[in-house]
């Protein structure tokens, strides 16, 4: 055990001495309260220290010891609805043990290692096994936790037998006298291996229109969510956590205000989820570090929630993991390094941004697990971004923008006008249209693309025409031009907007988005037709179509509103004959 002593502090940077044969990451242990922290530069008998707690009261000549292993969490049964801070320390046990005002140098396991879990063996004696086999599995709720032969680890099974046992017990020897325990111990800033990585082709369903329809995510695949003040990054970011078809959700609140976490902390718990009935915390796990929390365990939380992301994955299960905001872990990048005196980068940035940006986003993916079957597995990274002012030219939205794979552009002046969610359809983008584009044909509709393209084209040239508006106003216009501001104006209403608050529209199935795309391009090829026949747009405004068109969004049942889609060119239709 090497043992030095502070000799320099700077805020949550601690230098030490005589700490010759430590290691980079090394946790160590500060002061006289023993305070957790990590070792981030090495210098002949120095070491730099990022300190998880507050440092206040910390003095020169202090203890320092290096536990001699990096940052790691605990992996096991019992980590689904639990509420931890950054480096995996559950809030509520350091409330009982503390008080409403956590108390500095607290140490409490990840997980509960006394509990004992009913374990039901699947694998038996004799069976071969190596990293990522399946001996056995928990019920964790309404999951169904397996338990996995750790990475690095093969052999023969000697004993295995169902029964209750705490984590630290052997529910499995292999030969040699190889114990396989419940509980794994994983560094957090190292990528938990898999066999292979997966295309992205399946689709992460949110039931949110402009989502699903316009700017897919695909499971296994990566989002951001850039926006100022006030455009609803954290409620974007709830809803997908409410709704994504994922079996786990992983949420970090990464520096956000203390009122945002309450609020997810007070609200999960009394959700329910659509899919089981069950509450939503009962496949949720939920980091907390919020914005007065110690600035360097807000560096190290994404990589405790991505960590504990992968470990779901490797038993074969849909992950997404929601980060808010990668602004703010920036931040705490930024102030870490100016504390070791770096040369900044861009906006006092650390050199080393876009790398880290890169090394966290890249730990998405589908995969197929480690072991003999075939499991796959995904963790989809959504990340919510900041930027000061809404300026997306600022760093962390720009390397985040190298690195995503779906941008969702928030924008001010939707959010001042009440259009939620406010993606800015003419900023925002989908990389994985053409890798979705066979699954969305097979499964949703075989003319899904040019519907959306359509949608697309006709959202494109209303910002010209509104150009041309602004100009000389709108009745320069002729009418097969005011007809497709009539258009877009639907598609922005009457789609694109959508209640979080509406039991009816929180949620919108595929199949009704694709039947209410086909009802506006039904309306928009209908009086196209029309107007080329000579029908006048006022007309064509007296079909009582437009408010039935408005109530789509409100109607639960498909049929309904196929019927509707069918209608129209009826109706229209009518006006041609008469004229």
């Amino acid at each position: 055990m090497i043992h030095g002593h502070i000799s320099r502090i700077s805020g949550p940077v601690v230098i030490a001495e005589g700490m010759r044969g430590s290691k980079m990451y090394d946790v160590v242990k500060v002061g006289d309260e023993e305070l957790p922290g990590e070792i981030i530069r090495l210098d002949r008998e120095e070491a730099v220290i990022q300190v998880y707690e507050d440092t206040t009261g910390l003095s020169i000549g202090e203890p320092v010891e290096n536990t001699g292993q990096p940052l790691s969490v605990d992996l096991g049964p019992g980590l689904i609805s639990s509420i931890y801070d950054g480096v995996q320390r559950p809030l509520p046990l350091l409330v009982e043990q503390s008080g409403s005002f956590i108390s500095r140098g607290l140490a409490v396991p990840g997980i509960d290692l006394s509990r004992r879990w009913e374990f039901l063996a699947t694998a038996k004696k004799g069976d071969r096994v190596s990293g990522g086999s399946v001996i056995g599995e928990v019920k964790e709720f309404h999951i169904r936790h397996t338990i996995l032969v750790p990475p690095g680890v093969s052999g023969t099974i000697t004993a295995i037998e169902s029964g209750a046992y705490s984590l630290t017990e052997p529910v499995c020897t292999l030969d040699g006298n190889i114990p396989i325990i419940m509980l794994q111990k994983w560094p957090v800033r190292k990528g938990r291996p898999y066999r292979k990585k997966l295309d992205p082709t399946i689709p992460l369903i949110t039931g949110q229109r402009i989502f699903d329809s316009l700017f897919p995510l695909t499971k296994g695949g990566t989002a951001m969510i850039p926006g100022g003040f006030g455009t609803g990054k954290t409620v974007a970011e709830q809803t997908l956590a409410k709704w994504a078809d994922a079996q786990i959700i992983v949420y970090i609140g990464c520096g956000e205000r203390g009122n945002e976490m309450t609020d997810v902390l007070s609200e999960f718990p009394e959700l329910v989820d659509p899919r089981t009935g069950l509450p939503l915390i009962e496949r949720t796990i939920l980091i907390a570090n919020t914005s007065n929390m110690p600035v360097a365990a807000r560096e190290a939380s994404i990589y405790t929630g991505i960590t504990i992301a992968e470990y779901y994955r490797d038993m074969g299960y849909d992950v997404a993991l929601m980060a808010d905001s990668t602004s703010r872990w920036g931040e705490a990048l930024r102030e870490v390094s100016g504390r070791l005196e770096e040369m900044p980068g861009e906006e006092g940035y650390p050199a080393y941004l876009a790398t880290r940006l890169a090394a966290f986003y890249e730990r998405a993916g589908r995969v197929t697990c480690l072991g003999p079957d075939d499991r796959t597995g995904s963790v989809t990274i959504v990340g919510a971004v900041s930027p000061p002012g809404g300026d997306f030219s600022e760093p962390i939205t720009q390397n985040t923008l190298r690195i995503a794979g779906t941008f969702w552009a928030l924008d001010t002046s939707l959010a001042y006008r009440r259009h939620f969610p406010s993606v800015n359809w003419i900023k925002s983008y989908s990389l994985y249209l053409d890798s979705l584009r066979s699954w969305y044909l097979d499964n949703v509709g075989s003319d899904w693309k040019d519907l959306r393209d359509r949608m697309m084209y006709l959202l494109q040239k209303e910002v010209e025409l509104q150009e041309i508006v602004q100009l000389v106003g709108p009745d320069a216009l002729p009418d097969s031009e005011k007809a497709i501001l009539e258009v877009t104006q639907m598609i922005r209403e009457d789609f694109l907007q959508q209640s979080a608050y509406s039991d009816t529209d929180s949620f919108c199935p595929l199949d009704k988005q694709y039947w209410m795309l086909k009802a506006i391009q039904a309306y928009d090829t209908a009086i196209t037709d029309a107007i080329e026949r000579g029908v006048s747009l006022k007309q064509i405004g007296s079909v009582p179509l437009k408010a039935e068109i408005a109530r789509m969004k409100e109607l639960s049942a498909v049929e309904d509103i196929r019927a509707l889609s069918e209608k129209i060119p009826q109706q229209i239709g009518a006006l041609v004959v008469e004229v």
